[in-house]
């Protein structure tokens, strides 16, 4: 049994997630360029000391901003798998297609996609030259998924689909050339061929 957190972390957990929604809101509102520490502070009621001091600067906010929103995803579509069995095309399909649909419908993913390069501090990278972040976390959900739905493929089989169905959607959330359901019938039975 894991200890309870003392009382100090728990408000820093809690401080922590404040800035994070305040630099979500900020961004969403605004877009990631017009963001500043400072602003993030004002809106979270603390100095833009305590911002620096909790993420080191605004591409630790960034990294920060861009994990918790890919954690909180990967857990909806761990669930939408999951609301699917065992029909693995079904599960593949739903869960594809609630990415892309997110991807249109979610006013931080539109931010990312609309603001500029923002070099080493901004939030695109994390689609595209960074998708370290967005690969790790969907990559391991789905791993799990394929070894509990679909046993009995290697590893490396695994590995390879899932890289590539998670690579190709964020590709077409980037720049879509068709509809998402089109879409995701097309990756979805991508991803189950590279499992065979």
């Amino acid at each position: 049994m894991e200890p309870a957190p003392s009382y100090r972390e728990s408000n820093r957990a809690r401080l922590r997630e404040a800035l994070i929604a305040a630099a979500r809101e900020l961004t969403v509102a605004h877009g990631w360029d017009a963001v500043r520490m400072v602003d993030v502070a004002g809106a979270a009621g603390v100095s833009r000391q305590t911002v620096y001091n909790e993420f080191d600067g605004r591409a630790g906010l960034a990294e920060a901003l861009a994990v918790g929103e890919v954690e909180r995803f990967v857990e909806r579509l761990r669930t939408e798998l999951d609301a699917h069995g065992d029909d693995a095309a079904v599960a593949t399909y739903a869960a594809i297609l609630l990415t892309l649909d997110e991807a249109a419908r979610n006013p931080l993913v539109r931010a990312v996609l609309t603001s500029g390069r923002g070099g080493a501090e901004g939030l695109l990278p994390y689609l595209t030259t960074r998708s370290d972040v967005v690969l790790t976390a969907a990559g391991k959900m789905l791993t799990e998924w394929v070894g509990a739905r679909l046993p009995g493929r290697t590893e490396e089989t695994v590995a390879l689909a899932v890289d590539a169905v998670i690579r190709l959607t964020v590709s077409h959330i980037m720049l879509p050339l068709d509809t998402p359901a089109d879409t995701a019938t097309r990756l979805s039975g991508t991803f189950l061929r590279l499992l065979r």
